[in-house]
């Protein structure tokens, strides 16, 4: 790291490798470099050259003010634009594009149940299938999906099968990451 926007934590944080997905405590005094704010977590970079992702709740330790996400509307009837759009609100730590745009949502399907409420099953996959990550990202669009008025019930699978590959990317992250059209 070259010493600009280098940050010191002060107060000790949870964190998760990347893309390990192993979970550490970062101590307070730990200086980091901020990769990337996307979402709710942050992505950070250590003198080692270790990647972790910090979870938004700990904005105050990087010296940052929390951002809370706004709520979903709940004056717009349920649709699936609706689930849609909290999906982009999740993103890959290692690369600041969300999961929709990133092809790694294969399918969702909203599921109403007897009670008025709703049931949200979502097909997704990973950049890379050893990618320590899949609980976290599971974990991120069962959250977001959870929040939405009415969901009673969030159920993420992830697949390999088809395999992930860029060609799923939508055009404009092809464009954001560079990649030959």
């Amino acid at each position: 790291m070259d010493g600009v926007d280098l940050v010191v934590l002060t107060r000790a944080c949870e964190a998760v490798g990347v893309p390990s997905g192993v979970g550490r405590t970062l101590s307070a005094g730990t200086v980091v470099r901020i990769l990337q704010h996307l979402g709710d977590g942050y992505t950070v970079g250590t003198d080692y050259g270790e990647m972790y992702r910090i979870d938004d709740s700990y904005a105050d330790a990087l010296g940052r003010e929390r951002t809370e996400p706004p709520p979903p509307s709940t004056d717009a009837p349920f649709s699936e634009e609706m689930v849609r759009e909290q999906l982009k609100t999740v993103y890959d730590p290692e690369i600041p594009v969300d999961v929709v745009e990133l092809g790694l949502i294969y399918d969702s399907e909203i599921v109403p149940l007897d009670d008025g409420g709703r049931k949200i099953h979502i097909t997704m996959s990973l950049t890379a299938p050893g990618c320590g990550m899949s609980e976290v990202l599971k974990a991120d669009v069962e959250r977001k999906l959870s929040s939405l008025p009415t969901v009673k019930e969030v159920q993420v699978d992830v697949v390999f099968d088809p395999p992930w590959h860029p060609g799923l990317m939508s055009e404009a992250a092809r464009l954001q990451l560079g990649f030959d059209m």
